[in-house]
Order: C-alpha cells, then sequence, then structure tokens
C-alpha cells in the first residue's frame, strides 16, 4: 500500500462527521460526569461556554436517568462571542474547554494525540461500505466483532492506540479485519514461566495450537543454531510487540539467545475489540491468544505481567470449579471460558531496575483462553455483548433487530437476557463477595432465534476481585483479594453495570421508541427481584447491600482518564482511584418492594 492509500479514509467530509460525532461524546459523557454544565436557553437547545467566554457550543438534547444525555449530533454548532458560527473541530473542542475538562499541561497534548487517533478510527469506519444493523444482527461472531464503530461507551477517547502508525493501524486494529499471523519466539526455560490449568500441560498445549509441520519448523531453526529445544518454551507475540519493543528493548536476550524468533506461525487470528487478543480464523475452536501490547490506549499500557501471568490459570480453574458447583449459577447457565495457561518472560535487568507494576515488566507475557465455538448446540450463534450497543449509519440498532427477530415484545426481551446476563453478576456478589468487571467488551452472548439464551463471561484473572476480607482462597488465588471500603462494594453493579452499560442500552430503546424508560428500569428491577425471591437465604445480605437504595455515587471514567491518561488506575489498588462526584438517582429506587411509586417526585 502506498504512503498515499494508507490515509484515502482521511478526506474533510468524513473527518467533519467523526469530529461532530465523537463533540457529540464528549458533550453527552462530560455532562454526565458533570465536569460540564450545560446552560438550557429560551430555544430550547442547551449551551456550552468556552473556558475564556469567547466560544459557546449549542445543541438539542434530551435527558434520561442516570443523568444520560442523548444529544443530537446534527443540531450541534460552534459560535463565537459576537454570535457567528464557527466550524466545528474536536481538537480545538479541547482546548478551549480544557479548564473545565481539568486537563493539565501534561496531559493535554497527549489527549489531543488520542483523540486525533479516534477521529481517525472513526473516519475509516465512516469510509466503509455501510452494513445494516439487521444484517450485522445475524452475521457470525468475528464478523460482529470487528463491524462494531464506537468501542468503549463512556470513554470519549477510546481508540488511542498510541504507537501505532497508520500502516500498523490498517494491520491489527478490529475494525480492520484484517487477517494477523502472530509471531513466535523460543524463551529459555530458566527465564520464562509456563503454568496451566490442572488438565492441561505444556506439551498437550502446544501439540494443540500448533501444526506438526510447524513444530518441526522450529525445531528446525533451534537446533540449527546449535541450540536444544527442550531448554527453550515456545512464546506467541503480537508482531507489533517484535518489531517495535522485542527486536530493540530486548536485544541482550536475542543476542545471547535467551530468546530466538522462530518467525510467524501458520494460524490465522483477527484481533479483537480488547487490541491484543486474537481470536483464530483458522481453527476456531482453538484457544483465544492474549498478547502483550506496549501501546497507550485508553488509559493504559497494554502491556502483560509475567508475574500476573503465574496465577491466572489457577485463578480460573477455581472460578470454573466455584461456578459449576452452584445451583444458582446452573439455573442461569451461566459459564465463563476459561484462560487455560500463561507464559511469561522475566527480563533480569528490567525487572532489578524498575517496581512491580512497571511497563519495563509487561512487555513480554501471552495467555491461552478458551475458545466458546465449541459450546454451541445447533442454531446458537455468538456476539460480543458490545455489540447490544451498535446502532448504524441510519440510526438503527443492533439489539432491536435482534428483538424483532425473535418476535418477543421488548420487555420479554429484555428480562431474558438480564436474567441470563445480570443475575450471575447479583448472585456472583450476594453469595461469594465476588466481582467482576462485566462490561459488552468481556461478556460473550449465546443467541437463539434473537433472544439471549446465555452469557459467558470472559477475562477473568486481571478483572475479578473477592472482596471479603474472611474468605478462604487457595493461596495461589490469594491475589485476586481486595480492599474495598463497604461503602464502595455495590458500586461493582450500580458503576459497571447500571451506569456504564444498562445506562446507554435504556437510551437506545427509549430513543427507537421500543420501550418507555419506566418500563425498562421496572424490568431491571423485576429481574432483580426475582433473584432475590430465588435466594432466600441471603436476605440480610440484600439487607446490608441494597440494589434500591434511593442513590448511588458516581464513579467517573473520563475524571481518570484526564487525570493521568498513561495510567488511570493503580491495579493493586482499584477502589482507591475511584472518582466520586456527587451521587444518580437509582432508577430502580422506585419498584422496591413495597413503595408507593404514586407519590414519587412529588
Amino acid at each position: 500500500m502506498s504512503p498515499r492509500d494508507a490515509v484515502a479514509h482521511l478526506t474533510p467530509d468524513l473527518w467533519d462527521r467523526a469530529g461532530r460525532l465523537l463533540i457529540r461524546k464528549a458533550l453527552a459523557e462530560f455532562t454526565h460526569e458533570r465536569l460540564l454544565a450545560p446552560e438550557l436557553g429560551p430555544d430550547g437547545r442547551y449551551a456550552v461556554t468556552s473556558d475564556d467566554s469567547a466560544v459557546t457550543y449549542r445543541f438539542a438534547a434530551q435527558v434520561l436517568s442516570l443523568d444520560h444525555w442523548l444529544v443530537d449530533a446534527d443540531s450541534i454548532t460552534r459560535h463565537d462571542c459576537d454570535g457567528a458560527e464557527l466550524p466545528l473541530d474536536a481538537l480545538d473542542f479541547f482546548i478551549e474547554l480544557r479548564r473545565q475538562l481539568g486537563l493539565g499541561e501534561d496531559i493535554l497534548p497527549v489527549y489531543l494525540e488520542e483523540i486525533s487517533s479516534t477521529l481517525s478510527g472513526t473516519a475509516y469506519k465512516l469510509a466503509a461500505e455501510p452494513v445494516a444493523a439487521a444484517q450485522l444482527a445475524k452475521s457470525g461472531f468475528q464478523e460482529i466483532e470487528t463491524g462494531m464503530t464506537e468501542g468503549h461507551p463512556c470513554f470519549v477517547a477510546n481508540n488511542g492506540r498510541l504507537g501505532f502508525g497508520v500502516h500498523e493501524y490498517l494491520s491489527y486494529a478490529p475494525e480492520t479485519a484484517s487477517p494477523v499471523q502472530l509471531i513466535w519466539l523460543a524463551a529459555r526455560r530458566d527465564r520464562s514461566t509456563f503454568t496451566s490449568s490442572a488438565d492441561l500441560d505444556y506439551d498437550a498445549l502446544i501439540n494443540a495450537e500448533l501444526s506438526e509441520r510447524t513444530l518441526a519448523r522450529f525445531t528446525d531453526t533451534l537446533t540449527g543454531l546449535g541450540l536444544d529445544p527442550a531448554d527453550y518454551h515456545l512464546l506467541p507475540v503480537h508482531p507489533w510487540q517484535w518489531w517495535n519493543k522485542l527486536s530493540v528493548s530486548f536485544a541482550a536476550e536475542v543476542a545471547q539467545r535467551r530468546l530466538v524468533c522462530l518467525g510467524p506461525g501458520d494460524d490465522e487470528y483477527l484481533a479483537q475489540q480488547s487490541i491484543r487478543t486474537f481470536f483464530n480464523t483458522s481453527a476456531p475452536s482453538k484457544h483465544y491468544v492474549k498478547t502483550a501490547l506496549s501501546v497507550l490506549n485508553m488509559g493504559f499500557m497494554r502491556g502483560l505481567s509475567a508475574a500476573y501471568m503465574e496465577a491466572t490459570p489457577a485463578i480460573n480453574d477455581w472460578l470454573a470449579g466455584l461456578i459449576s458447583s452452584d445451583d444458582v449459577f446452573r439455573a442461569a447457565r451461566f459459564s465463563i471460558i476459561r484462560e487455560r495457561a500463561a507464559i511469561g518472560y522475566h527480563h533480569r535487568q528490567y525487572e532489578a531496575a524498575t517496581a512491580k507494576g512497571s511497563p519495563y515488566r509487561k512487555m513480554l507475557a501471552a495467555l491461552w483462553r478458551e475458545s466458546p465455538v465449541p459450546t454451541l448446540e445447533p442454531g446458537q450463534r455468538l456476539a460480543t455483548m458490545a455489540s447490544l450497543l451498535h446502532t448504524d449509519p441510519h440510526g438503527a440498532s443492533f439489539v432491536s433487530a435482534l428483538i424483532e427477530e425473535s418476535g418477543l415484545t421488548p420487555a420479554t426481551w429484555l428480562r431474558r437476557y438480564l436474567d441470563a446476563y445480570l443475575t450471575p453478576v447479583l448472585h456472583s456478589f450476594y453469595a461469594y463477595d465476588l466481582v467482576f468487571m462485566p462490561h459488552g467488551e468481556n461478556v460473550i452472548l449465546v443467541i437463539e432465534d434473537g433472544a439471549v439464551h446465555r452469557v459467558i463471561f470472559k477475562d477473568i484473572a486481571e478483572e475479578i476481585a473477592v472482596m471479603d476480607p474472611t474468605a478462604v482462597l487457595p493461596p495461589a488465588v490469594e491475589r485476586i483479594r481486595a480492599d474495598v471500603p463497604e461503602d464502595k462494594k455495590l458500586l461493582s453493579i450500580f458503576t459497571d453495570v447500571f451506569d456504564c452499560f444498562l445506562r446507554f442500552l435504556n437510551g437506545i430503546l427509549v430513543s427507537e421508541g421500543l420501550l418507555e424508560e419506566d418500563t425498562f428500569w421496572r424490568t431491571v428491577a423485576d429481574s432483580v427481584l426475582a433473584y432475590q425471591r430465588s435466594v432466600p437465604h441471603l436476605s440480610d445480605k440484600f439487607a446490608q447491600y441494597d440494589m434500591f437504595a434511593e442513590d448511588f455515587a458516581l464513579s467517573c471514567l473520563n475524571r481518570l482518564q484526564l487525570r493521568n491518561n498513561r495510567e488511570m488506575v493503580d491495579l493493586q489498588d482499584p477502589a482507591g482511584a475511584l472518582q466520586l462526584i456527587g451521587t444518580l438517582k437509582n432508577p430502580i429506587a422506585a419498584f422496591a418492594p413495597g413503595r408507593d411509586t404514586s407519590t414519587e417526585h412529588a
């Protein structure tokens, strides 16, 4: 591809549309997080004024529960102090409002770079042949994964990917759907640590993942250098990581044959929305592969810790056993796809020179996660839960297409989805003090005739925590114990489920006229109550952590990224980093048992 062709998506029209969509999201989410305070004018439009009062943004919006702002993108205009209209410019937006947004001098230019990358990605998606939501909803698992257009619903700069050049973007971004062959290294066993589930060992994994021909090629490379293959583990790496990091930063390891580049494997993969995880398209029943990627994306360098990887299979085994032995989980048909094996390389000098958690300790590791494909029954298909928030260029939604296919009423469809998704989240919390990060990208839906039949959770070991300080955990699993203040524990549901997912789903169903807000949240409340009635022995926990509390703390994700876009959260103390700003009215409080809703808001 020529340098010019690589930027063919960067045209005035597409850039203007991408900028308008991003400003729409910024106005909505920054207002939700109370960084901006739009004023309603006599014309029924809202106004936000720049830090120096020289520029005003005007727009039409509808405000739903949970302070969710449905901003009309096409209504947004920008004016100078004399009222003359100015062209929209997304980068100018952040400069003009930087004090209100709390963007410091060190953060602002990096954030602008992330915004530029996000805009470029949006322009690329807008340049593609549009796919109707109804068509996408009936597509295959990976077509859906690569066909979504938005990314994380809360974060404004959600596709920064700083480190990718445009040619690498075209090769590795999920929306480009470019086949990728992972590069394999041989890593000295005295410098690498491999761990696996109890029912798997290294030889079984490698023999299942690599063909005899590929293994023979790798063996010939090692023996040709006079090396004994028995002294090495095989380790897959992201091609970007090899070319941009390992071949340079790990040059000493390569020179001294502690690492040996074996070349690409034969299987082709597709990058997932999480960018560093790959789905095997040559053999869909084989494992996903998650790789270290030293690219800055959405508040973190996306590396993988060799130390963290060591306990990953044991944590997954423990959780799988807990789920399989629980009647509530079984009744909900809930499951996880286990991270069954992991490998990490220890660079002794970087580890000696850095503290725990440093990006220098996260440059070379990988894990293998089960594929959900073998678990499907005839007539079932897969879709990431993030797809429920997808809308096509004409405004039609993925979720409405599923509802239409199912033949169910929207409320009945929603209830089936909630019983499959929300019930396991609630039961994990109340029965086991166990919390997930159950956002759209971490949940896979099993669809049958358009309805959600069951859900599968993934990305387990880095994303779960046990909040009970007295819980008895196996030594290998102790890492997931988290010290969370009592008043913040239920935010794992109120923030991660209600505010960061259901808020947006409600907005889509309301805007399409499929459900009234009261019906949506009453259905959520009914699902919660049905769960509570099914486990009366947990009634004391329900009283202690009240799902029907009048309000809950507003936890702000963009504020984290605006404050520190290189490391939003200390993963050793996630609760300590929360940005809590006021409260949100709990949308299911009105439906608490015995509450008289006729006097609400009186």
